[in-house]
């Protein structure tokens, strides 16, 4: 805003036909916002032509203030302080001249290896630039100018076109797409323009085949797993379960196995219009009697007797995005033999006999949680996936993907939760003083802190070995790990769920207003806990799996 007021001017808008107020030092007119006001006109006119600041902060939150601010305000004070200019990076020291190199075989093994003949000083990661608002734990450190291993400037680049679009047009109208248990398809029309659904594949490389979409800061060729990790942590910054597994949920999951081992012709058929945002995808596994004991599923899928098509009856339930699928990637048993008799299905709504209604969840209300009735459908031998009977491999090396997601959103949302109780620490008073004064309070937010950062490092490090193994690798070594480290989130989820409702008292058990993101969250945590494998079996399996594998990998005992 270029106009500028002086208090005097904004005291003379003081009655209800012109009604200003001031909002740290910036001027809204509400006159005409007055009959919307859900606290009524009387607690607005009080306050007309005044200083409302603190009035308003006591009630909202920052996202009500984005959401109103383009269409509310008419300018700032004229004593507004000016923003100050970013801080000069330090200047980088010139690299130190590498010492030539020499090639000498490995008297081991008779392999060759390079060593420096001399001292070379090792590369070191540039730090960036400072980014966001700077409260220590509430973004990862390399936001605030520590150094990094994992990330250069196009990732940078990439957070900050992800945070403006957030912080534009999404987080100002998630409580109320929360409430009305929908997203507009025009959100997911955008994350498939923007390019942002082919980069969440989980594959090493931005699949420029299937699709003639990019991402606007990111190079396809530069693209890879820890810019997908950046931008589902990005789309958690919502602080809604519901809208990250609206938009992301079962396209996620769903997608990645039809990509990776759907046929040629199948893959080219269906995928470019869901990376585009036109059609959508989930992932359906889950069933009334069958959750993480996926060789015991029930769905049947019976071969045709010209042998062109499988017949397929069963139910699905829990199903994320289920109610507005166009495409479902099923598991079905297509033998008796338990875990050898399941094979994965690529079944389309439009091949009839499919029918989904919504379920009632306790959160992630905007995800379209649905139950799918599967009754004498004919699916095209040419929509298997993988192999016949051999589905249990494509099952288990997507869970991996699956639970990594679950892992960058978890730790996200235990950073908001964090974030949220810091804020309001700070400038709500009890007993004479600040809430951040007491150190109950100071305690709380050193244990949040500590078990976000120490679930986040070994989120970097395994994501790093994703990146560096291939699908089949990755799912016998670092299954367990990610199983375990699912179950670490997801504690660490609920622990600073319940951490920041008990800061917020009464604000976090009601919806909306200031604590409206800890109420929604501490909704959302049971659907983190419990899906991609409940914690219990998690933290099992991560156990037998790494003694499994280690044996083979001559472990001594």
């Amino acid at each position: 805003m270029s106009s500028t007021y002086s208090v005097s001017e904004v005291a003379s808008h003081n009655k209800p036909a012109s009604l200003w107020i001031i909002v740290d030092d910036d001027v809204y007119d509400i006159s005409k916002f007055q009959d919307e006001h859900p606290g009524g006109k009387k607690i607005l006119q009080r306050v007309a032509g005044k200083d409302a600041s603190k009035h308003f902060w006591k009630y909202h939150n920052e996202s009500i203030l984005r959401k109103y601010k383009k269409d509310l305000q008419v300018g700032s004070l004229d004593s507004k302080p000016k923003a100050a200019a970013p801080p000069t990076p330090p200047a980088t020291p010139p690299p130190a001249e590498k010492k030539e190199e020499k090639v000498e075989p490995r008297a081991e093994s008779g392999t060759l290896s390079v060593q420096p003949t001399g001292n070379v000083e090792e590369e070191e990661a540039e730090a960036m630039d400072q980014f966001g608002d700077m409260i220590p734990y509430a973004d990862p450190s390399w936001y605030q100018s520590y150094h990094t291993p994992y990330f250069n400037q196009s990732h940078a680049d990439l957070r900050a076109e992800v945070r403006e679009w957030m912080e534009e047009e999404i987080m100002p109208n998630v409580t109320e797409w929360d409430e009305a248990k929908e997203v507009p398809h025009s959100v997911y029309k955008a994350m498939g323009q923007k390019g942002y659904l082919a980069g969440l594949l989980g594959v090493h490389k931005y699949p420029k085949h299937l699709t003639d979409k990019t991402v606007k800061s990111v190079a396809p060729e530069k693209w890879d797993l820890f810019h997908e990790m950046l931008l589902t942590d990005e789309l958690s910054r919502s602080g809604s379960g519901g809208f990250v597994w609206n938009v992301i949920g079962g396209f996620g999951i769903g997608c990645p196995p039809v990509v990776k081992h759907g046929k040629p012709e199948l893959v080219k058929r269906i995928v470019p219009e869901i990376l585009n945002g036109d059609k959508r995808i989930c992932l359906a596994i889950t069933e009334p009697d069958a959750g993480s004991d996926v060789a015991n599923l029930t769905c049947e899928a019976k071969l045709s007797e010209d042998r062109k098509h499988y017949i397929v009856n069963g139910e699905k339930k829990w199903i994320t995005n289920g109610i507005w699928c166009d495409y479902f990637t099923t598991a079905v048993r297509t033998s008796d033999k338990g875990m050898n008799g399941i094979s994965v299905l690529l079944i389309e709504r439009s091949f009839g006999g499919v029918s989904t209604r919504r379920m009632d969840c306790q959160g992630v209300w905007s995800s379209g949680t649905t139950y799918i009735t599967f009754e004498d459908v004919k699916v095209p031998v040419e929509n298997l996936v993988g192999k016949e009977n051999q589905g249990f491999k494509v099952i288990m090396t997507n869970f991996n993907h699956e639970r990594i997601g679950i892992v960058i959103q978890c730790i996200r949302f235990s950073r908001v939760c964090y974030e949220e109780s810091v804020k309001y620490a700070n400038k709500r008073r009890t007993f004479g003083q600040k809430l951040i004064s007491h150190p109950v309070i100071r305690l709380k937010l050193a244990h949040m802190a500590r078990q976000i950062e120490a679930s986040y490092s070994w989120m970097e490090s395994l994501i790093y070995q994703c990146q560096k193994m291939n699908d089949t690798e990755a799912m016998l070594k670092l299954g367990g790990a990610i199983a375990s480290l699912k179950a670490q989130s997801t504690v660490t989820f609920e622990f600073c769920a319940r951490e920041a409702s008990q800061i917020f008292g009464g604000l976090s058990y009601s919806r909306g207003g200031q604590g409206a993101k800890v109420e929604r969250l501490y909704r959302d945590v049971r659907a983190y806990a419990i899906p991609g494998g409940s914690e219990e079996i998690m933290l099992d399996l991560s156990i037998r799996q790494a003694m499994r594998v280690h044996k083979a990998l001559g472990m001594k005992l």
